[in-house]
């Protein structure tokens, strides 16, 4: 389970550098990093570090303000349910039960 927390994290800062960077190369009028790269990390796990990269860079938070929200939430919704039935998470609530 600690590497499923350490991989989600590692996503999530990944996809809040390549959002910033995409900002940097906005800033400099270079080519940018393709909406369809940077909506895929959010979908893919990323969607924490691209709601904060909104926030910090101001950077596409008027295209797709909601989108990442409803996309965090179902994340949420699926890792809590991951975590739920883990065999760490079972074996807290009956320990948990038999008290």
């Amino acid at each position: 389970m600690k590497a499923f927390v350490l991989l989600f994290l590692l996503f999530n800062l990944i996809t809040f550098f390549v959002f910033g960077y995409d900002k940097y190369l906005a800033r400099t009028n270079r080519r940018r990093v393709s909406e369809k790269t940077l909506l895929s990390l959010a979908v893919f796990g990323g969607s924490a570090g691209a709601v904060f990269a909104q926030k910090i860079f101001r950077h596409k938070s008027k295209k797709y303000r909601y989108l990442f929200w409803i996309i965090l939430t179902i994340q949420f919704i699926l890792f809590e349910a991951i975590w739920f039935f883990s065999s760490d998470a079972s074996h807290t609530l009956q320990n948990f039960s038999l008290m």
